[in-house]
């Protein structure tokens, strides 16, 4: 069996067509075509079926691909630790990343990796939902307060917590126990409990003013004027650093925990390790 052939096949079953394997692998998407046509040719058997919008593998691919990721996975995993050897990091390196986190913090961590590693290509994608490393062929992925998985390892690499804010001028009984307010859309009849820098709590019920799907739009919002947003601090502390947002308070609740993760079924690579080490080092 042909195992560029077979790689290929998996690329594709893998993200779940020829276009998107082509994306992601950088593999021309008439070759992944032509390679996954000849693997079915070798076999004798229809390992997609073909003619419909989503791709759809036969009974025959589907034991194909369950019965083959884990080895070439495995194959994967032997040339990396003879690559981790090597004293200079290269390859490909993918990260997923939360799109706050990727947008605020990251862009610093790949201009210095990129400087400082120019043999590794480094690709970065903003996502908030939650990728599996292996599955989705990420070398490493970055988590907020993540559920303990016997088969992800890691290492905590920052804290934040939900600061309240509003633009300068915005008016703010603190007797009140409500505000208009710019909230996110999945929130929903929520109660904020608020902590003053003195260490008092109160409760604050939001008036939602706009329901945004972004926390990104919601800190432009209330750059605006639109209302007060309960926000990571992450995002609006270089905006409270130069007075264009006022600090009306923090969540009250427990910070949260930002966590670099990779599979504990491969072995530490040494351009993941030279990842870390430069998200360490970027205050």
């Amino acid at each position: 069996m042909d195992l560029t052939a077979l790689t290929d096949f998996n690329a594709v079953a893998l993200h779940g067509g020829f276009g998107p394997a082509a994306r992601q692998t950088g593999r021309p998407k008439a070759t992944l075509s032509r390679r996954v046509a000849e693997l079915e040719q070798s076999l004798g058997v229809r390992l997609i079926e073909r003619g419909s919008r989503m791709l759809r593998l036969t009974e025959e691919g589907r034991a194909l691909h369950e019965g083959t990721r884990g080895l070439l996975a495995e194959i994967d995993d032997a040339g990396e630790a003879i690559r981790s050897r090597a004293p200079v990091p290269s390859g490909r390196l993918r990260v997923s990343a939360p799109i706050v986190f990727a947008h605020v913090v990251l862009p610093h961590v790949a201009s210095r990796f990129a400087a400082a590693y120019p043999q590794v290509e480094l690709e970065i994608v903003a996502e908030d939902r939650v990728a599996d490393p292996v599955q989705d062929g990420y070398d490493l992925v970055i988590r907020i307060n993540p559920d303990a998985d016997e088969w992800l390892v890691g290492r905590r690499i920052a804290t934040d917590r939900r600061v309240l804010v509003a633009a300068r001028g915005f008016t703010f009984d603190e007797a009140a126990s409500s505000l208009p307010a710019v909230v996110l859309a999945r929130e929903s009849s929520v109660v904020w409990r608020i902590q003053s820098d003195d260490g008092r709590e109160r409760s604050i019920t939001p008036q939602a003013v706009l329901r945004l799907s972004s926390l990104l739009m919601a800190r432009e919002a209330v750059l605006e004027g639109a209302g007060a947003a309960l926000l990571p601090g992450l995002l609006v502390e270089p905006d409270i650093a130069a007075g264009r947002l006022v600090k009306l308070g923090a969540d009250a609740g427990p910070s949260v925990e930002i966590w670099a993760l990779y599979s504990s079924r491969r072995l530490l690579s040494a351009k993941v390790r030279a990842f870390l080490d430069v998200l360490r080092r970027v205050e």
